[in-house]
Parts: structure tokens; C-alpha cells; sequence
């Protein structure tokens, strides 16, 4: 199916939309305030060396002085054996004889600065890429130890036979194991690129300099994303488009080749109203054409899917009517987990069918929407209860995640007691509070509903409340407060 890639930057944002047949299947959105360190390849000055602590405090021009540890020292052995960490090594080798105050050290950032702590350096540095991960300084091919055991070996052989008698290991990752030999080797001729211009990079710029940064998200698209059905590639910046044509021309000149810049007066997110989809997507209900609907939630262990027939009369009798709804549902879930990068367990509940060609062909077709997702999925078939059980890899945050933050009046549960049970929840907490003190009189601070309540329908309970304990209750509305927050203070 032919696709087109739309691309909307501002300098504080870059998104980008995969449209199929004019319908947005994919959306990716990077913010240049949360673009991590991790990854990212420094030429550092070491600043200081603590024999102590077996670690080393290197400037890489950041805030703090980042931190390295002798365990994540790459060295090779005087016997000439392959490089490794010293942590692998049968004896290691002290930093001190390693490093040397004001010495130049090539670093890589492996877990981001938090709080007061710097960021955490290796000097065994690696690039990642599509399909696979390159290791310049070592020589072993690996491969991802969640691929099956039985398909490594033929994978490992393949791996090397492309990669051939050059410098350099390779790791095979879990979503190149499908991955045919050209798509290998467009990946290897990428990371040897990368690293040759890191090499040159380090000879030819001074310490403290940023030699390499993980790939924006821009960047990204040309290496990940763009296929065979890809037609064009528009980008509404200019000055990113000549960015992004310099950099497709050096690594992917193919990509490079749908490049277009956007001239057009409307928002290039306007032409296929991207900006409603993403509302959307971000929406608990999807409404299908049918007149039915799914909803969809998300919890810390699984994602569940509901499916329901809403409104759908148009069949003939009840099975078709199901029947067509499920089969819509199965194109409309597929696109959601897309759209959505839902990952994990996911659950889903078609409507019950009774007839098994029905099921039978709703499963078929929902496997064949899943099989046109680029992330590894995979699906049974219906349990006992009728569900359809799978998973999809988690490959970054989900659309939600990214976009929105915890309901701060539901802390994210997604419902709120009633106004009237926070008010007996504060007549509970006023008995107990008169068991234990003695004040002069009880205040009550909450939001403006409970307190009106309190005016209203409970002003009786209220009254026989006070003179049940013999002290005035007074109220004070609160407009900040959310209507399950209150306040007994004691005068």
C-alpha cells in the first residue's frame, strides 16, 4: 500500500505522520527539551582520577562532571586478545594505570545526570541502527538473546558472512530477525559511515566537543521508516529540509531521493486533518463507520480493547450484524495499536459470535492487519472466554504517555467520588476528630460543591452533626481544592 510521510517542525517540536490511502496510520512526536543523553558520544577531558573509588570524574561540557567507572574502562589485553571492559577481564586493570588527569577520552553517555549525580560514561563505545547495534572496538558478532535459540546460529553466520574480514563487532537486534541481507547490509554501510565520521570528528575538534548524538527524530524517519511503498517525504522547514537532504545524500541516498520541501499556505498537518487524528487517538472511545465503537484503556499491565456493536442495525439478522462489526473492529484495532504505539499485553474482546467460520474469518482478518505493522506483534487465537490475547514490542513510549500527564483531581484513576460521599467522608473524619480532641470549633475548608451541599440537602445532618458533639461546625469554600480534597481544622 502506497504511503506518504508528512513532517511538521517548529524548533520545539518535530512531528511525523505516516499516511496510508489518506488515513493516518503512524504519528511520532519528539520534543527538543527531552531529547536524553544517553547514546550521545563526547570527546571528554578527564577532570579527575580517584584511585579510591576505582573511578574517574570526566568534564564532557555539561552542568556537573560526568562519572566513569573502571568497570566501564574498555581496554585491550597486552596478549592482544580482543577488546573488552575491564569488567570482563580475568584481572582488572586499575584506572589509575588506565587514565590520566587532563588526558582527551573518548566517552559515551550510558545512563542520563539525575538530580545532583552526573551522567554515568563507557569508553566502549557503541552505535545503534535499525536492525543492528556496532561495536568499534570489538570484533564479536552477536545476536539478541530474546531470539529463539534454534535460529542464532544461522543468523550469526549470515551476520558474518556481510559484515566480512573489516574491523568492528556487530549485535543483531530482535527486530532484525526477519531482516533480509540488503536491509543487513544498508544497516552496516550506516554504522561504519557513522563511525568513520566520529573518528574523524575526534582528530579534528577539541575536548569537551559532541562527536555524535543519537538520531533526531527527522533523521530517524529516512532510516526507520521510509519503504518501498513510501512516495514522497514532504517537510514544511526549509532549512530542514536541506539539513535532512545533506544527511539522506551521505547515509540513505534512496530515502533522500522522496525528499520534498512543503511550499503550501495551509498547515501541512491540515491536509489530512493529522491534528483531529491525534485528538483521536487520544480519546478512550473510537467510533467506527458502522455505527459501532470501541474502547480502548490502558493500565499498567495490559491494554484492553472492547468492542461493541453502538448503533449497527444495517444487517439482515443479529450474526451479520455482529459479524461485520467484529471484521470492521479488526482493521480499526490494528490501526489503533499503530497509531497509538500501544505495546505489551493486549487484550481483545470481540463481540461473541456464535458461528466458527465468523470467528475464523475475523481472526484471519485481524492477523492480516497486524501483519502490516512495522513492530513485531503477535496473536492467538480466541480463549474459552472468547478473547483474543497479544502482544505487540514495546518500542518507545505510547502516544498517550508522551502527549499527557495523570488527571491531577483523579490522579489518573479516571472517576471522582460524588460530592456527597466526600461530605459523609467528612462527617466520619469530624466524629473521629471530636473522640481524640477538644477544640473550640470544628472548620471545614473544601471545594465550592461539597460546601454547597453542606448548605442544601445535608444542612440537617450537618446541624444534628454539631449538636451531636457539641461544637459549631463551620464551612469555608475553597475554589483551589478538587471536590475530593478537604481540610478539618481545629479552633
Amino acid at each position: 500500500m502506497q504511503q506518504d510521510i508528512l513532517i511538521n517542525w517548529t524548533p520545539h517540536e518535530t512531528r511525523v505522520a505516516v499516511v496510508e490511502s489518506g488515513s493516518v496510520q503512524e504519528l511520532h512526536v519528539e520534543r527538543s527539551l527531552e531529547r536524553g543523553l544517553v547514546g550521545n558520544i563526547y570527546l571528554g577531558k578527564v577532570a579527575r582520577v580517584l584511585p579510591g573509588m576505582q573511578s574517574a570524574f570526566i568534564d564532557i561540557g555539561l552542568e556537573r562532571a560526568a562519572f566513569l567507572h573502571v568497570a566501564d574502562v574498555w581496554h585491550r589485553q597486552a596478549d592482544g586478545e580482543a577488546p573488552h571492559s575491564a569488567k570482563g577481564a580475568g584481572s582488572a586493570v586499575p584506572i589509575e594505570k588506565q587514565i590520566f588527569e587532563g588526558q582527551a577520552l573518548m566517552v559515551q553517555v550510558i545512563k542520563e545526570p539525575i538530580g545532583t549525580k552526573g551522567a554515568r560514561l563507557s569508553t566502549q563505545i557503541s552505535i545503534a541502527g535499525r536492525l543492528l547495534v556496532f561495536l568499534p572496538q570489538d570484533d564479536h558478532i552477536g545476536v539478541s538473546q530474546k531470539i529463539p535459540l534454534e535460529q542464532r546460529d544461522e543468523l550469526r553466520s549470515r551476520l558474518q558472512a556481510l559484515t566480512g574480514p573489516q574491523e568492528g563487532g556487530f549485535i543483531l537486534r530482535t527486530n532484525g530477525e526477519d531482516a533480509s541481507d540488503a536491509e543487513l547490509s544498508e544497516d552496516i554501510a550506516y554504522l561504519r559511515k557513522a563511525w568513520k565520521r566520529i573518528k574523524d570528528a575526534s582528530t579534528r575538534l577539541p575536548p569537551l566537543s559532541l562527536l555524535h548524538q543519537d538520531l533526531s527524530l527527522m533523521q530517524r524517519v529516512l532510516r526507520d521508516l521510509v519503504g518501498e511503498a513510501t512516495q514522497t517525504i514532504k517537510i514544511d522547514s526549509r532549512e530542514q529540509f536541506d539539513a535532512l537532504k545533506a544527511f539522506g545524500a551521505e547515509f540513505m541516498p534512496m530515502a533522500s531521493e522522496k525528499l520534498q520541501h512543503y511550499k503550501g499556505e495551509r498547515p501541512i498537518f491540515d491536509l489530512y486533518a493529522i491534528d483531529e487524528e491525534i485528538a483521536k487517538a487520544l480519546a478512550r472511545r473510537v467510533e467506527l463507520k458502522s455505527g459501532g465503537y470501541l474502547i480502548i484503556d490502558q493500565t499498567e499491565a495490559l491494554t484492553t480493547v472492547d468492542v461493541n456493536t453502538g448503533g449497527f442495525v444495517g444487517a439482515r439478522n443479529f450474526d451479520d450484524t455482529i459479524f461485520k462489526t467484529n471484521l470492521e473492529a479488526s482493521q480499526a484495532i490494528a490501526r489503533q495499536l499503530r497509531l497509538r504505539n500501544l505495546g505489551g499485553i493486549i487484550i481483545v474482546d470481540f463481540i461473541d459470535m456464535v458461528r466458527e467460520d465468523h470467528r475464523e474469518a475475523v481472526l484471519g482478518e485481524f492477523r492480516k492487519q497486524l501483519a502490516r505493522d512495522r513492530v513485531k506483534t503477535m496473536a492467538g487465537g480466541f480463549s474459552q472466554l472468547g478473547l483474543v490475547e497479544m502482544t505487540r514490542k514495546r518500542t518507545r513510549e505510547s502516544l498517550a504517555h508522551r502527549l499527557c500527564e495523570p488527571c491531577p483531581a483523579c490522579e489518573g484513576k479516571g472517576i471522582l467520588k460524588t460530592a456527597r460521599s466526600v461530605a459523609y467522608d467528612i462527617f466520619r473524619e469530624i466524629l473521629r476528630e471530636a473522640r481524640q480532641f477538644n477544640p473550640r470549633e470544628f472548620r471545614v475548608v473544601a471545594s465550592p460543591k461539597v460546601i454547597e451541599l453542606f448548605l442544601d440537602e445535608e444542612s440537617q445532618h450537618l446541624a444534628g452533626l454539631s449538636e451531636f458533639i457539641g461544637k459549631p461546625v463551620s464551612l469555608q469554600s475553597e475554589s483551589a481544592m478538587g471536590q475530593e480534597q478537604y481540610d478539618i481544622v481545629l479552633l
